[in-house]
């Protein structure tokens, strides 16, 4: 069996108890939210401020690894806006929907407990998914922009000011620069905090994966359907998830290669491409009114055939590397 399946069914068993729960309304119908914002402002960017505060400032700044998985993503995106945009002329709204749906995987909600999973207590397996979730949240944010420029006409706002002001307001930003910075002064870290901030870390991994499960179950009742013919709708899904689950990890492959990036590390940023599409673009979508029902679906779609295309390519990388 391959390794990587293990945590896999872990982390799709806790989606699925909290798909479930959510169906059953076992729990308050807010749950979702109350666990998205404790594992957003509290349990993430307490794991990865510590890992990256004890992690050596060199062994984070890996150049190749950061610009190799950012590319990928950047490349995904706008290409899925070229095609978005020959397939439905003008909507530049809907197009910048569909690259976050292809280029914004959920590098943290899933990411970090995966690689927490598949390299237990390696700091550098956090580092990465806490660069690769940095470099998500950049381009979340600049679909953002694309959204609101293409939306709102008379926005007044500078595009850059709406931009900086998503990013420095992001707990995860401020995590990830605090354990940075920590890391390039080398403070030390007291074992009594480095233990609380880990303990609080440790618990973000299953309330995370469980609101995914809940927000999932919510969303597919989240919009009206789209009145497009069934066919167009196959169409779409069959090729946002072929885009993202195997396009963008290709293209992360060849970069990361091309970079010369360590084995280890290769695997890490090979794996963190080929996760499913982020809960965050539904909300998004929703916010803008803009193909929320396709996003919700996805979303849903591209999390259950990760459960084949990583195991996949796990394999693959091992005949390669």
């Amino acid at each position: 069996m391959p390794s990587i399946l293990t945590p896999l069914i872990a982390v799709f068993g806790i989606m699925l108890l909290g798909f479930v729960v959510q169906k059953l309304k076992v729990l308050p119908h807010d749950t979702d939210f109350t666990l998205n914002e404790y594992v957003y402002y509290v349990a993430f960017p307490a794991i990865l401020f510590i890992a990256l505060a004890e992690t050596d400032i060199n062994e984070i700044l890996q150049w190749g690894f950061i610009f190799s998985f950012g590319a990928a993503m950047i490349i995904t995106y706008f290409v899925t806006v070229v095609i978005s945009l020959m397939a439905d002329k003008k909507q530049s709204a809907l197009a910048a929907i569909r690259g976050l749906n292809t280029s914004f995987g959920n590098t943290a909600f899933i990411g970090i407990p995966l690689m927490m999973m598949l390299y237990p207590g390696n700091n550098h397996a956090i580092t990465a998914a806490a660069i690769a979730s940095l470099l998500s949240i950049v381009m979340f944010a600049f679909a953002m922009v694309s959204m609101e420029l293409a939306i709102n006409k008379q926005q007044k706002r500078h595009p850059i000011i709406i931009m900086l002001s998503a990013l420095i307001s992001n707990p995860i930003v401020i995590g990830c620069v605090l354990g940075v910075a920590a890391s390039a002064v080398k403070i030390p870290i007291p074992d009594s905090l480095s233990m609380m901030m880990r303990l609080i870390g440790n618990t973000s991994s299953p309330c995370a994966l469980f609101a995914i499960g809940m927000v999932l179950a919510k969303a597919m009742h989240g919009g009206v359907e789209p009145s497009e013919p069934k066919r167009h709708i196959a169409i779409e899904m069959t090729v946002l998830n072929i885009l993202k689950l195997v396009f963008q990890p290709i293209i992360a492959y060849a970069l990361l290669r091309y970079f010369n990036v360590d084995t280890e590390l290769l695997i890490m940023g090979v794996i963190l491409a080929a996760l499913p599409t982020a809960a965050s673009v539904y909300l998004l979508a929703q916010r803008y009114q803009t193909n929320g029902l396709a996003s919700a679906k996805c979303i849903l779609i591209s999390t259950i055939v990760t459960f084949i295309t990583l195991p996949i390519i796990e394999k693959l990388l091992h005949h390669l590397i």
